[in-house]
């Protein structure tokens, strides 16, 4: 009987380590899928990355080399519009300066003074045909699209329809013996 007992003994023994083991190898087997999926969650999260960093890389480089393409293309078309832009302005000018000599200008050449900024003339009307002067016209030419005042040209025309506008005498002399400005009057 002594024999029985001995082997219920290790047969409880037997079950108890194989519950043991059983209870260990799901532990361990748990904690390894642990690891394991925490260990693939970065492999694919440090993966995106590297894929989103080459993604940006790629499309950085694809815009620049788009980009130089198309500066290539356009610049000679870029050049050409500057240069007829260039040229747009200086017939402008010239024409600006030649306007009082056009058939349809309203006076006499002779009495119109080229300013350029902020007005491109004053014409003192009637100045050339003897003492008298008629009017003081203030002219601003517009050539080609160009049909806007600047902000400046507005103000001196502004300046000018309110009757802001005066006439002054500045009289000055030199004193020899000290070079100084002397006596400055406005009348």
């Amino acid at each position: 009987m002594f024999e029985w007992i001995v082997i219920a003994v290790l047969f409880i023994a037997v079950l108890m380590v194989l519950y043991k083991y059983t209870k260990m190898k799901g532990q361990v087997e748990q904690r390894a899928r642990e690891i394991f999926d925490s260990w693939r969650q970065q492999e694919r999260e440090d993966i995106d990355a590297w894929k989103a960093a080459e993604l940006e890389r790629l499309s950085h480089e694809k815009a620049t080399i788009q980009f130089e393409r198309w500066k290539q293309a356009e610049e000679q078309d870029i050049r050409t519009d500057a240069v007829r832009r260039s040229q747009s302005v200086t017939r402008g000018r010239i024409t600006e300066c030649l306007i009082p000599f056009f058939p349809d200008f309203p006076y006499n050449p002779k009495d119109a003074r080229f300013l350029g900024t902020p007005v491109d003339f004053i014409v003192f009307d009637g100045l050339s045909d003897g003492e008298e002067v008629n009017e003081v016209a203030f002219i601003e030419i517009k050539t080609g699209k160009a049909a806007n005042l600047s902000k400046r040209e507005r103000a001196v025309r502004e300046c000018i329809r309110e009757g802001r506008v005066t006439y002054s005498t500045i009289h000055q002399s030199f004193d020899e013996t000290d070079n100084q400005l002397r006596g400055m009057n406005i009348k």
